[in-house]
């Protein structure tokens, strides 16, 4: 499985040097544990599917991007800008693939990019 973006944003608050350092509370802990159970529950999903319809994968894409969309706007604080959002979409596809899931057939018969699939959803 791909490394979750959530763990990555733990490191990235734990580097030593402060220019490479996030804005201050752009990862809180309440929003990293919110973000990183969403993204288990959506892992564990994709696993569970079996020849799965689009609408089943469709179904799980939908639920991992509202539980996102409550993430980013909690009152505990975090951030979903532009580097996040492409990590983020990037993890969703990383895993419908290594999963079985062709994601650009999937887009195409759906007449979307493979990287709009989150878009119908999406707030951040």
């Amino acid at each position: 499985m791909p490394v979750r973006p959530s763990q990555d944003w733990r490191d990235l608050m734990e580097c030593a040097a402060p220019e490479y350092a996030p804005v201050p509370g752009a990862y809180s802990d309440g929003f990293l544990r919110a973000v990183d159970a969403a993204l288990a529950r959506y892992e564990a999903e994709v696993r569970a599917l079996v020849a799965p319809s689009d609408e089943q994968v469709f179904a799980v894409i939908e639920r991992v991007v509202l539980a996102l969309n409550a993430a980013a706007e909690s009152p505990e604080g975090g951030a979903i800008d532009t580097d996040e959002r492409e990590q983020l979409c990037s993890f969703i596809d990383e895993v419908l693939i290594e999963n079985g899931i062709d994601v650009g057939a999937l887009a195409a018969r759906h007449g979307k990019n493979r990287y709009a699939l989150t878009d119908r959803w999406r707030r951040w």
